[in-house]
């Protein structure tokens, strides 16, 4: 690579202008992509002609669309096998007619919902009763813990090392990990993808710090916060934890009085006190949104 060419005052306060100008039009075509103004096949159209459209990046294009945003755009790209730093002018002509296909589909996109809450609330056993009854598709976490006796591997859980979740994280296969009770848990991003794309309803039973990650990530996600009929409720169901030391029902204890608080962060809270009842108002949330 040679030298950059040596500009005068004036020659950079040109190409500052252009830059900044270049810039605001794409801002435009993707603010007008956003509203639904312009499809997708046009901006493709668009950049035959205009070689500043063509320069877009097609991760920012794909993420102007109303309702995808930049990890729906990523997942995209990834399952179409499109560079993420790929612009618009370095698509090839299938590329361009798998992204066209994509996005010209009419099947409506699924709701995803997040429910969380303190451990010990049962979220577990609605998430297995929500399976059972095939209202939604329920995601599966994969988790560094080890499993319960009554755990299978794929059904409760995918148990994987440090190594493995390592692993997955560096290939940003998550929609969201956190760390909970001394270990890890995380949602693996693309199938949860694929069931949304599908039309089907997702519902992701998460710890509270996943459940903040998911609705940066994913903003139109609907974010339900489980709570106890009763703290003394909590305070029985965790003591009955045959899996537990006593000192560690005591720190869970401890952790559910602040996860608690954490309650008005989210859209929507339900009590716990019955579990066909929430299973229902979960599918509720999903049609009314």
């Amino acid at each position: 690579m040679g030298l950059p060419p040596q500009l005068n005052a004036d020659q950079r306060s040109a190409a500052l202008a252009k830059a900044k100008q270049s810039r605001q039009e794409r801002s435009l075509v993707k603010l007008k992509v956003k509203s639904g103004e312009l499809s997708l096949s046009e901006v493709f159209n668009l950049a035959d002609k205009n070689p500043v459209v063509a320069k877009m990046r097609v991760a920012e294009l794909l993420a102007a669309i109303s309702g995808v945003g930049k990890i729906r755009a990523q997942a995209i790209m990834e399952r179409l096998d499109i560079s993420p730093t790929r612009r618009i002018q370095g698509l090839g002509k299938h590329q361009v007619a798998s992204l066209n296909s994509e996005f010209s589909r009419t099947t409506t996109r699924g709701k995803l919902i997040v429910l969380s809450g303190p451990g010990g609330v049962g979220k577990s056993t609605i998430a297995a009763h929500i399976r059972k009854q095939k209202t939604f598709w329920v995601s599966v976490s994969s988790t560094t813990r080890k499993p319960r006796t009554t755990e299978k591997h794929g059904v409760e859980y995918y148990f994987l090392s440090d190594a493995e979740f390592d692993e997955e994280i560096n290939e940003n296969h998550f929609l969201e990990w956190a760390h909970f009770a001394g270990a890890r848990y995380g949602t693996p991003r693309e199938p949860v993808e694929k069931a949304l794309a599908s039309g089907k309803n997702v519902l992701l039973e998460i710890e509270i710090e996943g459940a903040k990650q998911v609705k940066i990530h994913a903003p139109e996600a609907i974010l339900v916060f489980l709570e106890p009929p009763s703290w003394e409720e909590l305070v029985s169901r965790l003591e009955k934890r045959a899996t537990d030391s006593p000192q560690r029902r005591a720190e869970r204890l401890q952790l559910a009085q602040e996860e608690l608080a954490a309650a008005s962060f989210f859209d929507h809270r339900l009590i716990n006190d019955e579990v066909e009842g929430v299973a229902q108002k979960l599918l509720s949330l999903a049609s009314a949104h």
